[in-house]
């Protein structure tokens, strides 16, 4: 279900649409819908880079890919997109067996807190705990 469907969709910030897809700027998150048969690189992902650099700074941040199309992500670039320091919670959001599996295969290759969820309010939730988490324990 597209974000566009839910009662989060009232709460976007910023709504961006790229060449791989749409993005959904809340206050310290977004969620990303991509692109039915797309595939992610490094490189392509640039302007994706860019809004979320524009958007939240040298702030932390969460991701959530709502993962309602299929496409692929360029697993030898996961030591590329590793490098990302302000993400401090990826969530994903599958809708069928085959996606889920996918998850635990990224999970090799991705280094990120990751989470996979069946739900976007779950993923926003814990998104959101985790994010609260991470910012108590830099107080401290």
């Amino acid at each position: 279900m597209s974000i566009t469907d839910t009662p989060l969709y009232q709460n976007v910030k910023s709504h961006k649409t790229t060449h791989l897809g749409e993005l959904f700027f809340f206050e310290n998150y977004l969620v990303a819908e991509f692109n039915e048969g797309v595939e992610i690189n490094y490189k392509n992902f640039d302007a994706v880079r860019e809004l979320i650099k524009e958007h939240f700074g040298n702030e932390s941040f969460g991701l959530i890919s709502n993962r309602i199309n299929s496409y692929s992500i360029v697993i030898t670039d996961a030591p590329l997109f590793n490098q990302c320091e302000s993400l401090k919670a990826y969530a994903t959001v599958t809708y069928s067996l085959f996606a889920e599996r996918i998850f635990n295969v990224e999970n090799y290759f991705f280094k990120f807190n990751k989470q996979n969820f069946n739900s976007l309010s779950d993923a926003k939730v814990w998104v959101e705990n985790t994010l609260t988490i991470n910012t108590q324990q830099s107080l401290n």
